[in-house]
């Protein structure tokens, strides 16, 4: 069982600083909360500056390990260029979210870290055999490749919330619907899409 006490907490505290930390949690889908979009944004500096990242986050649901490991699986959905994160399938190659993973650690603790990992990539111990070469070989490529991944995957759109419901009506969405969906995740519209499309 997961211990959903625990999530609501981290769910909390994470909300009471979002405009400060930028660090957003919210379900997935309405009333699970063992599956969840972490929002992060992309570090100052660096290639994934001014992106928005989305990490979607399982939790266990095995007996009493959910209390010494609250997070088994974290999958990047928008941040593909990076030697720690595979371009392939978003898995995260950091060692907080494996074998050095600790009870004192929150949700909030987990995403800040996979955020200073975008600020400061190990492409000694890579995900992503390719990227981490490019970054080792031709470093101004890769930064090149990471901005334009970000630049396409992870900005937000300049569209304004009722120019994005309007979008989502006209797709076919009730508007009450659309509000909701936008709303949960953070006026995304593209995850506000995905949480319509999949009920």
């Amino acid at each position: 069982m997961i211990d959903f006490a625990r999530v609501q907490k981290e769910l909390q505290e994470c909300s009471r600083d979002v405009e400060k930390s930028g660090i957003k949690v919210t379900p997935k889908s309405d009333g699970c909360l063992a599956r969840l979009i972490g929002t992060i944004p992309g570090p100052s500096g660096t290639p994934y500056e001014d992106g928005t990242f989305q990490i979607e986050i399982t939790l266990p649901e095995v007996g009493t390990e959910v209390l010494t490991n609250l997070v088994v699986n974290y999958g990047f959905s928008s941040c593909r260029w990076h030697p720690n994160i595979s371009s392939q399938s978003g898995a995260i190659c950091l060692d907080i979210l494996k074998d050095q993973w600790s009870p004192a650690l929150t949700l909030k603790t987990a995403l800040l870290s996979v955020q200073a990992l975008l600020s400061a990539p190990q492409p000694d111990d890579p995900q992503d055999a390719v990227v981490a070469q490019q970054y080792l070989r031709d470093y101004q490529t890769f930064v090149g490749t990471a901005r334009y991944w970000t630049e396409t995957f992870a900005k937000t759109s300049s569209l304004g919330v009722e120019e994005k419901v309007q979008k989502l009506v006209e797709m076919g969405f009730p508007e009450a619907q659309a509000r909701n969906a936008l709303e949960a995740v953070g006026g995304d519209e593209n995850l506000a899409l995905e949480k319509l499309c999949s009920g």
